[in-house]
């Protein structure tokens, strides 16, 4: 089982970051964080590195689900969706939560974990 879901682009890097934070949008997430992990790594290690950005999502609803079901579900909290330049585009993926979640044991979040799988499928397919 894959740990996440992805699809490769064409455009811009500046452009899809933008593209990527709509789709999250329509689909009642927010952007919460955003990394700049080529900027962090010239910074802390002075290493070039390629284009690529962590944005952590949430949707308050579906987060406000899962801590009502597990308290410590904030651990994997927000879900993290790259922006990473490649060769042949930019490649946007997503964290899989049923994958993720999976890992906790408790059934109770497999429907939740389903819906939001469903949710950030769309924002790839979206992109």
């Amino acid at each position: 089982m894959s740990y996440y879901i992805a699809k490769t682009v064409s455009g811009d890097f500046d452009d899809v970051i933008a593209r990527v934070t709509e789709a999250l949008k329509a689909e009642g997430f927010g952007v919460l964080t955003e990394i700049d992990v080529k900027a962090t790594m010239k910074k802390k290690l002075d290493v070039d590195f390629r284009p690529y950005r962590i944005l952590g999502a949430c949707n308050p609803q579906m987060a406000h689900q899962a801590l009502s079901i597990e308290d410590k579900i904030g651990v994997m909290l927000p879900c993290n969706v790259i922006v990473q330049q490649a060769d042949k585009g930019v490649e946007v993926a997503a964290v899989d939560p049923v994958a993720s979640i999976g890992r906790v044991g408790n059934p109770a979040l497999g429907e939740a974990a389903q819906t939001v799988k469903a949710m950030l499928t769309k924002v790839i397919e979206r992109v």
